[in-house]
């Protein structure tokens, strides 16, 4: 059974002019005649141009283990698994007692073992792969996609820059601020938008506040330093913590040298204040 569930919001398709509901109807390009799901079975079309029907006889005929059953190929530990590889997640029952065993069996051996498996199973028409691991005492199973459906990385051009080791630092400072968060505390916010649209076009709310317009951002060079350092105190400041912040090793070095190029005067007044980002 699924293991997830969408919340998305689901529009129909309307006339611009009146209003009107659009409908996609299946209709035969021979007769014209208008067809409900029973009158409609698979065709597979040839090389030639010829279409050959397929029907729920000749999938439920084909001589593989899967087509009743999923077969456990391997165990492997669950960090071998590439995780561009995993797609939808399923839980599994036992829905008769001759399986009510060899379910509980396979749940105790996952979860003594730490490994996950990997399994074959047919669904919707094809032999799939997947991944069976234990949650909650439930087993679930995880498609996987096939290795060869996995497109190479190397298609995809690499940017050419060069950043300092002040701005990895930098990185990692914020990563480490705003680490630890989970997320069950995540949620559509844009749905949550969506839906006040929807309750003010139907008289039962307010329409949201426009968002404020974000600049683009300048062909210029960018300064990642201000831009992290900002970052990590407004990560403070959501989170409560107090909004000090270690000067950079880079930016302080900028800021002594500009303060060099002024008067030695704005250099003591300057100094010992702490510096708010812009």
């Amino acid at each position: 059974m699924p293991a997830t569930e969408s919340h998305d919001i689901g529009f129909r398709q309307i006339h611009t002019a009146d209003g009107g509901r659009i409908r996609n109807r299946k209709v035969c390009e021979l007769d014209g005649q208008q067809l409900g799901q029973d009158d409609i079975v698979r065709g597979y079309e040839t090389a030639t141009g010829t279409i050959v029907p397929i029907t729920d006889q000749d999938l439920d005929n084909l001589p593989l283990p899967t087509a009743k059953a999923i077969e456990i190929v391997s165990f492997v530990p669950a960090a071998s698994i590439d995780p561009i590889q995993i797609g939808a997640p399923y839980y599994l029952a036992a829905t008769e007692q001759v399986a009510a065993k060899p379910y509980e069996l396979l749940r105790q051996a996952l979860d003594r073992s730490s490994k996950v498996a990997v399994a074959k199973f047919a669904m919707r028409d094809r032999e799939r792969l997947g991944l069976l691991r234990v949650k909650d005492k439930v087993i679930m199973l995880h498609a996987l996609r096939w290795p060869d459906e996995i497109r190479s990385a190397s298609q995809v051009p690499v940017p050419d820059a060069a950043v300092s080791e002040e701005e990895v630092d930098a990185a990692v400072r914020l990563a480490e601020t705003l680490g630890g968060g989970g997320l069950e505390d995540m949620h559509d916010e844009y749905r949550a938008a969506l839906e006040q649209v929807i309750a003010a076009k139907t008289g039962t709310g307010a329409r949201p506040a426009p968002a404020e317009e974000v600049p683009p951002a300048s062909a210029e060079v960018v300064d990642l330093m201000a831009m992290l350092e900002k970052s990590v105190q407004d990560a403070k400041a959501t989170r409560g913590e107090p909004g000090t912040l270690h000067k950079l090793p880079g930016k302080k070095t900028v800021a002594k040298k500009a303060a060099t190029k002024t008067t030695p005067a704005k250099k003591a007044t300057s100094k010992g204040k702490p510096r708010r980002s812009a």
